[in-house]
């Protein structure tokens, strides 16, 4: 009889200590949560401000931040909108939801991205003129493990590239890992992405680009034994710059009808 009581009293002391470990738990999640939004919140805005050479070190990064103006484009029209609230929109979310997003055609999918959606966000910085000094625009597409989100950023002229950057993927350290290499991502300044037909010509191509040869201003070097990575990023570059991106969107901006 007194092992049979051992046994409970053990089976319910474990069971209270599970309870008791889940409450904790659960408590902290719900807690922490609200900290965890606004620290990834943060990084977004740091990320922003790196892809166009905007962020300093040792400045608050709300304050910098100041400076840009989230907005929201309807990529089908091409223009600015105001349907949803621009700030608190989640773009990644939305790619899941069928009201809005829609599906790829596999066809027109080169970067892989299967929903494209209706609405993106923009980050607008103007000059002391009045004038819009940058845009930055969201970018994503697969490379050889994963997807690569990040950010392009476009000087006045919405041709020429400010910046880039990749603030999340899962390619491999040293070889398609090298996204973050500040020295690949600072070979984007100055390049051009389109020609004067508007077609998208700014490329990563296999090896090195020849700086004395007229193409180069529209070349990246490519990552050296990371071939689907360099491919997954020119593909991702060739769709949200061209057409179904947000080519219509930079021409209404260029035309002063966005």
């Amino acid at each position: 009889m007194a092992d049979n009581e051992s046994v409970k009293k053990t089976l319910l002391v474990t069971l209270a200590l599970c309870v008791v470990c889940s409450v904790v738990v659960s408590a902290a999640t719900v807690t922490l949560r609200p900290l965890q939004v606004a620290n990834q919140a943060l990084d977004r805005k740091a990320n922003i401000l790196a892809a166009a050479g905007m962020l300093q070190a040792g400045v608050d990064v709300e304050q910098q931040f100041s400076r840009i103006k989230t907005r929201l484009v309807d990529l089908d029209t091409g223009k600015f909108t105001d349907v949803i609230d621009p700030v608190g929109y989640d773009q990644r979310k939305a790619s899941r939801d069928p009201a809005l997003s829609e599906s790829v055609p596999q066809e027109q999918d080169i970067a892989k991205i299967q929903r494209r959606v209706k609405y993106a966000q923009v980050y607008v910085v103007d000059g002391d003129d009045g004038a819009i000094d940058k845009v930055i625009l969201p970018i994503k597409g697969y490379g050889l493990w994963s997807t690569l989100h990040g950010f392009i950023a476009l000087e006045r002229d919405l041709n020429t590239v400010a910046g880039i950057g990749f603030y999340e993927h899962a390619e491999t350290p040293g070889l398609g890992g090298e996204v973050d290499n500040p020295v690949w991502k600072a070979s984007w300044h100055g390049k051009h992405l389109y020609d004067a037909d508007g077609n998208v010509v700014l490329k990563v191509i296999k090896g090195r680009a020849d700086g004395s040869r007229p193409e180069s201003a529209h070349q990246i070097d490519g990552l050296s034994g990371a071939t689907l990575t360099s491919r997954g990023v020119q593909n991702l570059i060739q769709y949200w710059l061209g057409g179904q991106g947000f080519a219509p969107f930079l021409a209404n901006l260029r035309a002063g009808e966005a």
